[in-house]
């Protein structure tokens, strides 16, 4: 602890951090020499992250595909008992706000990928996932709205 004469209380020294060893987690990116001293600035290397969006996108589309084949099941089972319309609306209705929101998180993590990586910034990836999401969401909304208006043709 360190405490100089009229200052505050003593506060505890932050702990030390020990460097990783060569060929670890920090690797220098670039070393820029400060003028008239023996220092230089050192920027390290940011191991590039998977967009969360991405992968939330990707796990929406893929849920809006599974929910529309629920449509198709369930409206064609209940077409001859007159229910079948009502539940695959249900769940046509639920595809379709998987797949909406899909949509949407494929369009915003393309957008975080394509702006990351600029000017000290972390740097993202998964444009391939996001691509895959709004795809796999567009796909179930449709699949659900086909199938939704052919369980509605079968019941009458």
């Amino acid at each position: 602890m360190t405490q100089h004469p009229g200052s505050w209380p003593a506060q505890p020294d932050p702990p030390a951090v020990m460097p990783p060893k060569p060929g670890e987690a920090w690797t220098p990116e670039r070393v820029e020499p400060m003028p008239g001293t023996e220092f230089g600035l050192v920027q390290l290397r940011v191991a590039p992250i998977t967009s969360g969006l991405a992968v939330g996108s990707l796990s929406a589309g893929i849920v809006a595909i599974l929910v529309s084949l629920l449509v198709l099941c369930f409206g064609v089972a209940g077409a001859e008992s007159g229910w079948g319309a009502v539940v695959a609306g249900a769940f046509a209705l639920l595809s379709g706000l998987a797949g909406g929101g899909a949509i949407a998180l494929g369009l915003v993590s393309r957008r975080q990928i394509r702006r990351s990586g600029q000017g000290g910034r972390v740097r993202f990836t998964g444009a391939g996932m996001a691509l895959a999401g709004l795809w796999c969401g567009a796909a179930g909304a449709g699949i659900a709205v086909l199938t939704l208006l052919l369980a509605v043709v079968l019941q009458s």
